[in-house]
Formats: C-alpha cells, structure tokens, sequence
C-alpha cells in the first residue's frame, strides 16, 4: 500500500529528533510521525503498554526508522522482537544509525531489517538522506496492507482504522 502512512521514528537524541521531524513534515506521503524516545516505548506504541512479542500489534506503521543505541531496550532487540512476530515482521524497518560498524550492520540484517542507513554528520547529507528513505519507503515502495494480516492485528486496531 503507497502513500500516505504512518511513520514511527525511534530516536533518543533529541537533536536528530528535531531535524529528522523537521525534514518528515516537508513531505507529502506522511499521515503523521509518532516518536519513541526509547525502544520500550517504541514496543508500547506498536503491542501497547504490556508488550509481548508474540502478541497483535495494536498500531501498524507504514515505516519504521531505527536508531541502535537507544535507552531500555536497544534497537537491536526492538528490530528483533517486530520481525519475529507475524503480525509485525512485514513492517518496514529500516535502521538509520551512526554506527558504521560491520557486525551492527549484519546483525541487523540478520534479523530481517528491510534497510540499514548510516546517519551522515553534515545537515544537508542527513537532509538528503532522510528524504531518500522517505521516497522509496513511503513513495515508491508498496507495503503489505494491515488488511493482509488482519486475523493477527489487534481488534483495536481494527476498530480504529474501519476493518472488520
């Protein structure tokens, strides 16, 4: 499904939080931006409060951008816990990262991360490629619908989004 999506950022610097918002409201594919500061709330927003990960999601996002070093539980464990779960694993999660080293990047693409990007320092390359993502992820790219995995998505979420 493209278009217009619901996009989950999981940062905790508050500056890259500011810019990479800053850059999201720009663009015209996005329904709205929901930040976890942290990866136990990033689980909270997608299983709710008492997360499990065997459990329905009771938000589906339409992209999911993954900083690795994060308070609480680390992105690793959050990539890992939503490509487990059937109900999450077709969620696109690309992991935007300062980390460039070789293990982190195959971790998590051993896990099932859709992307890995390294955060660029100079403002206009993390502009460029923060727009990059939001252009495939959310422009070209066609996404499973939640529909696809209605019997495993939360009759919350149902509800909220007029499934049945």
């Amino acid at each position: 499904m493209s278009g217009y999506g619901d996009v989950l950022l999981v940062e905790d610097n508050q500056a890259d939080v500011r810019l990479t918002m800053h850059i999201l409201s720009e663009i015209r594919n996005i329904h709205r931006v929901q930040v976890a500061r942290d990866g136990e709330q990033a689980l909270n927003l997608i299983f709710g409060t008492d997360h499990v990960a065997s459990k329905a999601p009771v938000a589906v996002f339409t992209l999911v951008l993954l900083d690795l070093k994060l308070p609480k539980i680390n992105g690793v464990e959050v990539l890992k816990e939503l490509k487990e779960n059937e109900a999450t694993k077709a969620m696109p999660v690309v992991v935007f990262s300062s980390s460039r080293q070789v293990s982190d990047v195959d971790r998590c693409y051993q896990l099932g991360a859709n992307g890995y990007v390294q955060k660029p320092v100079a403002f206009e390359h993390f502009e460029d490629m923060v727009r990059r993502i939001a252009d495939f992820w959310l422009g070209a790219n066609l996404t499973a619908s939640p529909a696809a995995f209605c019997e495993l998505v939360s009759p919350k979420y149902k509800s909220e989004t007029g499934q049945t």
